[in-house]
């Protein structure tokens, strides 16, 4: 049964990005091993260590459809119309762009929010899982109760300040059981289950 996951690095303190939207200190792990972890586009294979790949191959085989932001799109550039897991994305906005330069890309835009744009993602993804990547969009599916695990790369850094994974969640506390755990290096990776 296809569930609705939440997955971003973060720093130890708890931030996906710094105050300049820079992604380096938290993503290097993307790049700090001898195992070549292919995507969809050329431009972005991973290398990592064995433990770290097989969590990333185990993602590719898994995930259906991604969720976004339409800031994560705008800082992304769209991907250049693929996204790295090659998976339909839908991008939650409050207004469609008027310059996207991929219009064959499979990228919906859904301006009636967060139930939509999981429904329509659940959809398309048929029995695999719907992956959510953008802070604001993950705390959007935690208040609806859409969200069904939580999976952090956990990074060891301290940021200090930047951009939050969580915060400000309109319906706090919200539980978590697990975690599982998988050390790779120079990120653990965790996994949580959302109580219901």
């Amino acid at each position: 049964m296809s569930e609705v996951i939440a997955n971003m690095s973060m720093s130890l303190d708890g931030f996906v990005a710094d105050t300049d939207d820079g992604i380096e200190q938290v993503f290097g792990w993307y790049g700090s091993g001898d195992v070549a972890v292919p995507t969809a586009v050329e431009w972005a294979t991973f290398r990592t260590s064995e433990a770290s790949a097989a969590v990333l191959r185990h993602g590719q085989a898994t995930i259906g459809a991604l969720i976004g932001g339409r800031r994560l799109f705008d800082l992304a550039n769209g991907w250049n119309g693929t996204h790295p897991m090659g998976v339909p994305v839908f991008i939650v906005t409050h207004t469609e762009p008027t310059d996207w330069a991929h219009p064959e890309a499979p990228f919906t835009f859904v301006t009636d929010g967060i139930e939509s744009a999981v429904a329509q993602a659940k959809a398309a993804a048929g029995d695999k899982n719907v992956a959510v990547a953008s802070p604001t969009i993950v705390r959007q599916c935690l208040d609806a109760g859409l969200l069904d695990a939580v999976q952090v790369d956990l990074v060891p850094v301290l940021l200090g300040k930047g951009i939050p994974f969580f915060g400000e969640l309109a319906k706090a506390p919200v539980r978590l059981d697990g975690p599982t755990v998988v050390e790779g290096e120079g990120v653990t990776h965790l996994t949580y289950r959302v109580h219901r």
